[in-house]
């Protein structure tokens, strides 16, 4: 399996299904207005917000709740105050995973995510636990749109791409330094693929094959995480041999 991070394919290939029940707005409005709070109400001086608002257009977001969520942000309208927070632990099968948090209550967030690492057999573990096993990288998944993959690397290697990886569907992930996460995704903008996302994130250094016994219930960790809302980005170093994972859908 192919791509920045095996679970974000995996997250992918699963298809519409989870983007239904996903709370994506309630996400993108939360880093919106801890990017605001952190680093003012202009996109134009805040990167950080800029990619939230392009975020937020690419999930076709009204613009109404973008601008209410920098204005709650910037203290023009009384909101909740949101902190940053990050998990680390142990899915079954060993898989490191690291979880990144926006929340109003820290005591709620970690009594929710301490539950589900107990309910489906992992275990929640102390800072730098695992983080140490990830490297901060931008990221941005493109769509070809008629161009080739030639082209696509070009104009990726000029702005300052590391990688390039393409899979079976057609999708390919770009990975940089996180400084060169807008000239990337302004490049792939101006060649004219469609891009379906763009993000400093976290990259595996090395991956974690998990076997059958322990591949759906950490699977079903995953999706628990990744569907509170607290939770904004969840990483992992799983590795999920694709004869299995075709196993588990037609089950």
């Amino acid at each position: 399996m192919s791509g920045h991070s095996k679970w974000s394919t995996i997250k992918r290939k699963k298809g519409a299904a989870d983007a239904a029940r996903a709370r994506v707005f309630t996400k993108l409005i939360r880093e919106i207005t801890i990017s605001a709070r952190l680093g003012g109400g202009d996109p134009e001086a805040n990167p950080r917000l800029r990619l939230a608002i392009q975020n937020a257009k690419s999930a076709n977001m009204p613009m109404q709740n973008v601008e209410r969520a920098i204005k709650k942000g910037t203290g023009e309208l009384e909101g909740q105050h949101y902190e940053e927070v990050t998990y680390e632990g142990y899915g079954p099968g060993g898989a490191a995973i690291l979880i990144d948090a926006i929340t109003d209550n820290r005591n709620r967030t970690l009594s929710d995510i301490r539950h589900l690492f107990t309910r489906y057999n992992g275990n929640l573990a102390e800072t730098n636990a695992v983080a140490f096993m990830f490297d901060r990288k931008a990221v941005v998944e493109v769509e070809a749109a008629g161009r080739s993959e030639d082209e696509i690397m070009e104009a990726a290697l000029e702005a300052g791409a590391e990688d390039l990886e393409g899979d079976e569907d057609g999708v390919f992930t770009i990975t940089g330094e996180p400084r060169d996460l807008e000239p990337l995704r302004a490049a792939m903008e101006e060649l004219g693929v469609n891009i379906r996302s763009a993000e400093s994130t976290f990259v595996p250094q090395n991956y974690t094959q998990v076997d059958e016994k322990h591949a759906g219930t950490l699977l079903k960790l995953m999706d628990a995480l990744d569907d509170h809302d607290d939770v904004q980005k969840v990483y992992s170093n799983l590795d999920i041999d694709e004869e299995l994972l075709q196993k588990m859908a037609e089950a």
